[in-house]
């Protein structure tokens, strides 16, 4: 029964986001707390592993969250679920894809989709920022931890590097490296 939960809960989040992985965070985080399948800082550590590993996102957690509910059946359920939709739709696209590209209805309503999906995935950072930075005490009283400023500094150092246009790669391994080393302070 829970092979079948897995699978449903991960089809409704592939079909109902727009907008690529990220965008299926809200979903995911209300899924999986509805269903109480692991705490909030599981699943940012879920996401965290998500986000370093090879592959798209979206499958990456699907699998991950799969295969803590119910093992390798539950992976595989799972990420079914959540590129199913996707799958299905894409080969219908790819068949007209030349006789709608200029449609106007079609331009009008990814032109349309944008603004929702960056609000969702502003939605995914807030909701996670808070969870890592205000999770069950005070703002200030995270403040005053030393893991706070860790935190801020390894932000702040792959923000910048963001902003330099240094590629993702490097950016991923040297917060890695820099998680680590934070670690051991």
């Amino acid at each position: 029964m829970e092979i079948l939960n897995l699978f449903l809960s991960f089809l409704k989040i592939g079909t109902f986001t727009f907008g690529g992985g990220h965008a299926m965070l809200p979903l995911i985080t209300e899924e999986v707390s509805s269903q109480n399948w692991m705490t909030m800082e599981e699943l940012i550590n879920f996401i965290a592993i998500s986000e370093s590993s090879p592959g798209p996102f979206a499958i990456n957690i699907a699998t991950f969250v799969g295969l803590r509910m119910a093992g390798v059946l539950g992976a595989l359920m799972s990420t079914i679920g959540v590129i199913l939709t996707s799958f299905v739709v894409i080969l219908f696209v790819a068949r007209g894809f030349e006789k709608f590209k200029e449609n106007k209805l079609v331009k009008a309503c990814m032109t349309g989709l944008k603004p929702a999906v960056v609000a969702l995935i502003g939605t995914a950072v807030v909701t996670t920022a808070s969870a890592v930075f205000f999770a069950e005490s005070a703002v200030i009283d995270v403040i005053k931890t030393i893991e706070f400023y860790k935190a801020l500094i390894v932000f702040i150092i792959s923000l910048v590097l963001a902003l330099k246009k240094v590629h993702p790669i490097k950016i991923i391994i040297m917060s890695a490296i820099l998680g680590i080393l934070m670690g051991l302070v």
